[in-house]
């Protein structure tokens, strides 16, 4: 067998000087936005309730810097927290001003500071008072003056157990309203952060009571898996490249890996953890979600909901699990030391690694096994795809095939680190003889575009300002991803048996027992000094 080679084809985005000629004279593009025409959102006020906590400063105060800084922010734009804390709207641009610049992928300096910060505003109270909701809507009606016309997206960074509150006190105050969003009038969107629920009955419930409040279309909810962008482009390379959708079924594909591994542990989120574990932190919404996207059919346009609609349809099409399923093709593991982390159980039986089988009954993929795998403390940081196709007629290739040479050829979709797409397959080693090799190729998206991949929240704030709900979970898909794991919860919480791992390692034997009974094995993890 030949040393793999990585072949690193050099890509030119089409027609390059003729967009940039022609980007001029769009009306409001964004800039950089070479590929695609999308709007400028309007005008907008966003108010963050929960806006002292961690995930404002991490993700959402530098994805709306970055996103002005990149011309994506309409004027005026006008950001408003609503927090516990009692604070001015400067003090409020201060506290965040640092995570601001740890976290963005842009510089911060003095002049577009000044620019973020002049947007930020704040209101100090509790959720359940009605002077914060007072104070909020007379920002709100400032803001409306400087020329938002009243458009607003609310986003609710808090815990679920706080929506009700929050929601009943916007409608209270005649901040939210439930109607079918439509051009003609002033926007008004809640995004909702995950866990969404934490088995389907909460899920329902949850939807039930924001649905007695919003409409569907008002509803964002948000999975930040979603907004990267080497999930959206599951999408285009299928459906932008005539060679891969022709062989994109079960004629032509063996089987199918989804893996999310960590090399990080639960980094002192044990009560948090003990609460979720593996499956409902990343399976049940992050992987689905990319399993639904890997399968689904050819949308009628890339309209949300003809998209959404084709997400749905296939995970209606997923085989449920019965009890000796779950028994055979599920694996549950736990890492070693995860029981002394604070806030853990010392005998707890949460996993914090989880693999499973899944199937879909349709004509597109009878057959072919679905294997998901994520999981904590493991050997290295990976989220990606990997599609395995059949192994070639052996007619030609019998010492080869004995030798383990002839490998068949699988198809890679990086979503992180280093985001890119990776083709192997078998080429003749140089010589005089006919020996084959196995060479890689790949694609990363750094070095093919020269520029800078945009955060997850970047797009799906930008996309809930437009009014595109492309990216976010429809209430059917939710209940129906809760559907298709509701099984393992209930069995693996009502019986021990959960396998250790050490940290560091590719997860636990079983789960590699597992897939072997499929003539199958997984993408080997491996630890980097």
């Amino acid at each position: 067998m030949s040393d793999s080679k990585i072949l690193s084809p050099t890509l030119v985005p089409p027609a390059e000087a003729a967009a940039h000629s022609s980007e001029s004279s769009v009306v409001g593009e964004i800039l950089g936005d070479v590929q695609t025409k999308k709007r400028r959102p309007d005008p907008t006020a966003i108010v963050i309730f929960g806006a002292t906590g961690d995930l404002t400063g991490r993700k959402l105060a530098p994805a709306l810097y970055n996103v002005m800084l990149d011309g994506g922010l309409a004027q005026p734009t006008v950001i408003i927290g609503v927090s516990r804390r009692s604070m001015s709207g400067q003090a409020f641009g201060d506290l965040v001003k640092k995570p601001v610049a740890e976290h963005s992928r842009q510089k911060v300096d003095p002049t577009n500071w000044d620019r973020f910060s002049g947007m930020l505003d704040y209101v100090g109270g509790e959720f359940g008072s009605d002077d914060t909701y007072i104070a909020l809507k007379a920002r709100l009606e400032v803001a409306k003056g400087k020329g938002t016309r009243g458009n607003r997206v609310f986003y609710l960074s808090t815990p679920p157990k706080e929506f009700p509150v929050i929601l009943q006190k916007l409608q209270q105050h005649g901040l939210i309203e439930r109607q079918l969003q439509r051009p003609d009038v002033p926007s008004c969107r809640v995004i909702v952060e995950k866990p969404f629920g934490r088995d389907l009955q909460t899920s329902r419930q949850l939807n039930e009571m924001i649905g007695s409040y919003l409409h569907e279309s008002q509803i964002y909810r948000i999975d930040h898996y979603l907004g990267k962008e080497t999930v959206q482009n599951i999408l285009v390379l299928r459906f932008g490249n005539s060679i891969f959708e022709p062989l994109w079924n079960r004629n032509h594909i063996e089987y199918v890996e989804i893996t999310a591994a960590e090399a990080i542990g639960i980094e002192g989120r044990g009560a948090f953890y003990e609460q979720t574990g593996v499956v409902r932190d990343i399976i049940q919404n992050h992987l689905l979600q990319v399993l639904s996207l890997v399968t689904m059919e050819v949308p009628a346009s890339f309209a949300p909901d003809d998209i959404r609609d084709e997400k749905g349809q296939v995970l209606r099409s997923v085989r449920p699990l019965t009890l000796n399923e779950v028994a055979n093709d599920c694996v549950r593991g736990q890492y070693r030391g995860y029981r002394e982390e604070p806030g853990v159980a010392r005998d707890s039986q949460v996993p914090t690694y989880a693999a499973m089988k899944l199937m879909i009954d349709s004509w597109r993929w009878q057959g072919v096994p679905f294997y998901l795998r994520a999981g904590k403390g493991l050997a290295e940081r990976l989220t990606e795809v990997a599609i395995h196709f059949k192994s070639v007629p052996l007619v030609l290739f019998k010492e080869e095939a004995a030798g383990s040479v002839l490998q068949p050829a699988v198809l890679t979709l990086r979503i992180q680190p280093h985001e890119g797409i990776s083709l192997r397959f078998v080429a003749k080693v140089p010589g005089e003889n006919i020996n084959v090799g196995n060479v890689l190729m790949t694609m990363t998206y750094a070095d093919a575009f020269k520029r800078p991949i945009s955060e997850a929240y970047e797009r799906l704030l930008l996309d809930c300002m437009r009014g595109d709900a492309t990216l976010f979970n429809r209430r059917d898909s939710v209940d129906r991803a809760w559907e298709l794991i509701q099984p393992v919860l209930q069995i693996w919480e009502a019986t021990p048996g959960v396998h250790f791992y050490d940290r560091g390692s590719p997860g636990p034997a079983a789960a590699d027992d597992m897939i072997a009974r499929g003539g199958h094995s997984w993408h080997e993890l491996v630890k980097h000094p």
